[in-house]
């Protein structure tokens, strides 16, 4: 059987299922040399750039750093270091947009630049062969190198394998369009990358190793076949160009003739394949101690003025290297990273360049139409045409893994083998519904890895707990051993019979004592506290603390009843020194509103009284002289008794009881002086008419003039009484709210009642003057007739006549002038009335506001209540009574009238 080698060498190659010819457009940059980027303003640099965990952060914000200079440190298998591009200062360490399909966010070191490029201090190393394996695995872990193909797994974990190794494979097909790194790395370092080949030989100690590299690459060939000429087991494998020639499983069926059974790793069957770009970093790292800080990168597409490769630092914005081939489509950027079959859009040209990027690809609309724009193809439904199927590479079935992700059907992803579709992209090159595969897969590879993590992480934490779980139980099992072993111990050191037993014995008599004592303690407090919260009139105070309160709070409430009672004292003396002269220049503060009440009640029912003999008097002796004289004597009686009753009334208000009212109103006691001032003057008055009514009783002018005088006095004494009533009324509404804002509504409403009695007898006493003095006229008149002699008859009687009428024009015109003023009146003492009663509402209202607003005690509100209320009963019947009067009298008014 003819062995690989041999037919390697006669050019026979396999073949692997499917696979493209997509134009290559490689001619853009592979006939220009490699450039030198410079260095940018800004460098971010991603803390996880592998495959694996990031390593441990060592620097923080605001350090200096050197070239070279190692950032994190590995502290797991699968993690790699990073290192600082050039000299500079770490200006923040924060979350930003990293390379990958998802756009997501990851942990960052900004790094800004000194300009210097200062290297940190490096120790170069001619032949590697004078370092062992272990330390040649040590620099290339401490380098931080990883796979520069696109995978970008851990170099040192690659070569560490103990696996017998038959063949290693480098891989230099480079055989997705655009993309000349490799190309013109071989071109121009292939010395460095055949050191690098060789430090892996000195590792691995393969069979044979294979370099595989399709024959698109003349000059890379003629390179390589010039470097390896030498070297007996290594092989220049030039392959047939196709795509997706350059993944791992295809190249090594073509090379070998093996397929990679699904899940299984090619260490397993004796194979190893490296990129030709980490075979230079591996050369770099070892010989030069220099970390993996630069690559380069292809910048390629027709939106560029000069597409060209560029070593580009870790880190650089790729903004910043398109910048520098002078990108044009600047206002609607579509840069992609990676080939046009492999790579994915950049969501802003600020992400990073990291150690597995290999190309920029900035294309026109013509070339690729962005997915953004109005000229891109849309999505539309599969019509199950089985081109994807036919260019897998790796035999799968791409249109039923497109249905399970997008129903998210992980276990049916499982069974169609998800995990070994390499996302080349060839079967949506090839579709013809524009469906972006690859997209499909991506996702729901990543969601599977999600799952499988929290899987991972319920595992271990169930892990855990079972381990605590019987760790516990453990523990408990001993505790109780020790305990047990413990009390038989004491057992048989109380039953030995010596003394040390003996004080045992006593010691735990006393500890089970103390227990129940307490126990019986706690039982009793629950006991006494239960009974307490039944019964919380029982409750007692047993702290000292709360007796003490207690009697402070008795001592204040005395301390404060006995002020109220001095300032109560005080004001009972104070009023009972002043005089009633005093009291109605003076103004006093105290104001009780029942005890007012009741004094304006008593005036006013006073008042009824007198004018209510004073009608009598006046309607039963209008006829006569000496009736006018029993009147006048009647009225001075009667001012006097009303003067008595003024005083009696003042007297008892004055004198009421300290449950009623400990405190008077000044405006009742000035009231009261005014009441008993017009008492006096009425008495005066009637006292000077009846002297002058008998002096002059013969004289028939004197007669007339007298009863015209009485009259005029009379009514002025009624007209001053009238007004004085008004005035001591309105003083009494309109008091000053210091003294007192409310006046008893009962009280005001009396003495609107005998204002109106007043009125009344007023006009009853000016008809009977009236009628008094017609009565004189005519007797004048008779006897004037009765001396005219027989000879003078006619013309007397003609005269008489004439007086006659005049004396009953004047009876007349009085009458009308009196029923004029009494309507008037009337109107008036209405207007009045309506006026107090709002009036008294108002300060009734305020009066009861003023009332709540005082804190009193129940039992003396109570009190209060049931007094007010007696009141309130026999103001509504004196008002009763004083309107039937009132009635009365005016009814007996009206009569008299009629009757003259």
């Amino acid at each position: 059987m003819e062995s690989v080698i041999e037919r390697i060498k006669k050019g026979n190659f396999s073949h692997f299922h499917g696979g493209i010819h997509p134009p290559e457009q490689k001619f853009l940059t592979s006939t220009k040399p490699i450039a030198s980027a410079q260095i940018p303003e800004q460098l971010i640099i991603p803390l996880r750039q592998h495959i694996g965990q990031a390593g441990k952060l060592i620097i923080s914000v605001g350090d200096k750093v050197l070239k070279g200079q190692a950032l994190t440190t590995i502290d797991t298998p699968m993690s790699l270091p990073v290192h600082a591009p050039t000299s500079g200062t770490i200006t923040d360490i924060k979350l930003m947009p990293i390379p990958h399909p998802s756009g997501l966010s990851e942990a960052c070191v900004i790094l800004t630049p000194d300009g210097d490029d200062t290297w940190q201090p490096r120790k170069i190393c001619p032949d590697y062969k004078l370092l062992s394996k272990e330390n040649i695995l040590d620099k290339i872990a401490n380098a931080g190198i990883a796979g520069m193909g696109g995978a970008g797994f851990p170099t040192k974990v690659k070569v560490s394998t103990l696996s017998k190794i038959e063949y290693l494979i480098i891989n230099a097909a480079e055989c997705e369009p655009y993309i000349t790194a490799d190309d013109l790395l071989i071109q121009e370092h292939s010395p460095t990358i055949l050191d690098g080949i060789k430090i892996i030989d000195h590792l691995l100690s393969p069979t044979n190793i294979l370099i595989g590299i399709e024959d698109n690459k003349p000059k890379a060939i003629d390179a390589l076949m010039k470097a390896t000429a030498d070297i007996d087991h290594l092989q220049v494998c030039v392959i047939p160009t196709k795509y997706p020639s350059g993944g791992e499983k295809q190249l090594i069926q073509i090379l070998t003739g093996q397929e990679v059974p699904s899940g299984v790793l090619p260490s397993s069957l004796g194979i190893i394949m490296q990129n030709i770009g980490t075979c230079f970093a591996i050369a770099d790292a070892v010989i030069n101690d220099t970390p993996l800080i630069k690559r380069v990168v292809t910048i390629s597409g027709q939106a560029l003025e000069k597409p060209q490769n560029i070593w580009a630092l870790i880190g650089t914005p790729v903004g910043f290297l398109t910048k520098h081939c002078g990108y044009q489509n600047n206002e609607k950027q579509h840069l992609i990273m990676g080939g046009p079959m492999m790579g994915f859009s950049l969501p802003t040209d600020q992400i990073p360049v990291i150690k597995s990027t290999n190309c920029i690809l900035a294309p026109s609309e013509i070339e690729i139409a962005s997915p953004f724009s109005s000229t891109s193809s849309k999505e539309v439904e599969c019509i199950r045409c089985g081109q994807c199927a036919d260019v897998c590479p790796a035999q799968l079935l791409p249109q039923e893994l497109q249905w399970s992700a997008k129903a998210k059907d992980q276990a049916q992803l499982a069974k169609l083998n998800l995990f070994d579709c390499i996302e080349c992209g060839a079967c949506a090159y090839v579709c013809p519904s524009q469906i972006p595969l690859v997209h499909y897969y991506r996702v729901a590879k990543a969601e599977i890895r999600q799952q499988k993590l929290l899987d991972i992480k319920a595992e271990k934490a169930k892990v855990r707990f079972e381990a605590r779980k019987l760790r516990l139980e453990r523990e408990k099992i001993a505790r109780a051993e020790k305990h047990k072993k413990a009390a038989e111990a004491r057992k048989a050191r109380m039953n030995s019979g010596t003394a040390a037993a003996k004080s045992e014995k006593s010691a735990v008599a006393d500890a089970l004592a103390r227990v129940k004592a307490k126990k019986a303690q706690a039982n009793k407090a629950i006991a006494s506290s239960d009974n307490n919260k039944e019964n919380p009139a029982t409750e007692q105070v047993d702290s000292g603390k709360s007796q003490v309160a207690n009697a402070i709070a008795r001592a204040k409430s005395k301390k404060l009843a006995q002020q109220e009672q001095a300032q109560l004292d005080a004001i009972d003396t104070q009023q009972d020194n002043e005089s009633p002269s005093s009291l109605a220049t003076k103004q006093i503060e105290p104001v009780v509103i029942d005890k007012k009440a009741k004094v304006a009640a008593a005036i006013a029912k006073a008042k009824a009284k007198k004018r209510q003999k004073e009608t009598t008097a006046n309607n039963t002796d209008s006829n006569s002289e000496s009736e006018r004289n029993d009147s006048a004597t009647t009225q001075s009686t009667s001012n006097k008794a009303d003067h008595e009753t003024i005083d009696t009334a003042v007297t008892e208000s004055v004198n009421a009881p300290e449950s009623a009212n400990k405190t008077l109103d000044k405006k009742a006691k000035v009231a009261a002086a005014i009441a008993k001032a017009k008492a006096k003057k009425r008495q005066k008055e009637t006292t000077a008419n009846n002297t002058d009514s008998d002096t002059d009783t013969n004289s028939e002018s004197n007669s007339e003039s007298e009863s015209n005088d009485s009259a005029t006095i009379q009514s002025t004494s009624n007209k001053a009484e009238h007004e004085t009533i008004d005035t001591a009324v309105t003083e009494s509404v309109n008091a000053p709210e210091s003294a007192n804002k409310a006046l008893d509504k009962k009280a005001k409403i009396a003495a609107a009642i005998a204002k109106a009695k007043s009125k009344a007898k007023s006009k009853a006493k000016a008809k009977s003057a009236i009628k008094s003095e017609s009565d004189a006229s005519l007797q004048n008149v008779e006897t004037s007739t009765t001396k005219i002699e027989p000879s003078q008859e006619p013309m007397k009687n003609a005269e008489i006549e004439h007086e006659t009428s005049d004396v009953q024009s004047k009876v007349n015109n009085n009458t009308a002038d009196i029923d004029r003023k009494a309507k008037i009146a009337a109107a008036i003492a209405k207007a009045k009335a309506k006026k107090l009663a709002n009036n008294t509402q108002k300060s009734s209202s305020e009066s009861s506001k003023q009332k709540l607003q005082q804190p009193e005690h129940s039992e003396i509100v109570e009190a209060k209540a049931k007094n007010l209320e007696a009141e309130n009963k026999k103001a509504r019947v004196a008002a009763a009574v004083a309107k039937a009067k009132a009635k009365k009298l005016a009814a007996s008014a009206n009569k008299s009238t009629h009757s003259e």
